[in-house]
């Protein structure tokens, strides 16, 4: 590791072509040749960066003048129409051209506005005119309407009657009162016991609203050996007032046991769901349980 070390800081390595060189010139000088001077590499470089200036410098005069000679007709347009419009201003450079070129189009502009501004000034001040003159015919009008409007009729105040009071004395006040009724008293009651009796037969003709309900129940027996039309015979065997079976089926349940299904309608003041169950759970032998699966108002 050392002697790499050594090797690394040693110089000898790196100027090995000067030495060569020096070397050769060397020989050259004994054998009687003689080279002009190599120039070092830093002047070499700096040699090929100016000429690179050089070239970059004559391709941006190349490019100027490309440009001049594509601008010249349009120049010489617009000098043409500035010595039209100034003749004074003639001697004026291109640069100094373009900018009086946007001056003039900018003073159009202005000027074109200044005119819109003034047209609506002047609508402005034809409106006022024309405003002014309708609120003095107006006005003018208030006080010949005024004049000829009628002046309004005097109303008529109807004065009605004052009625006589008589005052009595406390002497015929005592003789007009009756100690024993009268005959009107008794005429009275009897018109109020003829309306009442009216009223109560008007409406006992009036049909009574009976209140019903849609029942749907579900009878359960005890297993799959239940006779289900037997049961079904007993449950439509129940006759009541307000009571009227409908359809039914089976439905199974599961293990082969069926259920049957059976709907009802019923009269609410007469049959209930609570004297329905009790009735049909009498019959133990066939019945197990009684649930209602629907009930609906009709």
């Amino acid at each position: 590791m050392s002697g790499l070390q050594c090797m690394m800081h040693d110089g000898i390595w790196f100027d090995k072509p000067r030495y060569d060189d020096a070397e050769c010139r060397f020989y050259e000088g004994m054998n009687g040749i003689h080279r002009a001077p190599a120039h070092p590499p830093q002047e070499r470089e700096a040699s090929a960066i100016l000429q690179d200036i050089a070239k970059a410098r004559q391709n941006i005069q190349k490019s100027l003048a490309g440009l001049k000679t594509a601008l010249q007709p349009g120049l010489k347009g617009q000098g043409r129409q500035q010595r039209q419009r100034h003749p004074r201003t003639t001697s004026t450079s291109s640069t100094g051209g373009g900018d009086q070129t946007e001056l003039v189009s900018r003073m159009k502009s202005l000027e074109v506005e200044n005119q819109s501004l003034h047209k609506a000034v002047d609508d402005l001040k034809a409106m006022m005119s024309k405003m002014e003159a309708r609120l003095s015919t107006l006005e003018k009008s208030k006080p010949a309407a005024a004049a000829h409007t009628p002046a309004p009729a005097a109303q008529t105040v109807v004065v009605a009657p004052t009625k006589k009071v008589e005052v009595h004395d406390d002497e015929d006040d005592d003789d007009d009162i009756d100690l024993f009724g009268s005959d009107d008293d008794e005429e009275a009651d009897r018109i109020k016991a003829e309306r009442v009796a009216a009223y109560n037969a008007k409406k006992s003709k009036k049909p009574v609203l009976i209140a019903k309900s849609s029942i749907l129940l579900d009878v359960k027996p005890w297993d799959d050996e239940t006779d289900m039309a037997k049961m079904e015979e007993l449950v439509r065997s129940i006759q009541t007032d307000g009571l009227l079976w409908g359809a039914s089926k089976l439905v199974p349940v599961g293990y082969g046991i069926k259920k049957l299904q059976i709907s009802c309608v019923v009269e609410d003041d007469k049959v209930g769901t609570d004297y329905l169950e009790e009735e049909i759970t009498q019959f133990e032998d066939y019945v197990q349980s009684v649930d209602v699966a629907a009930f609906n108002k009709i």
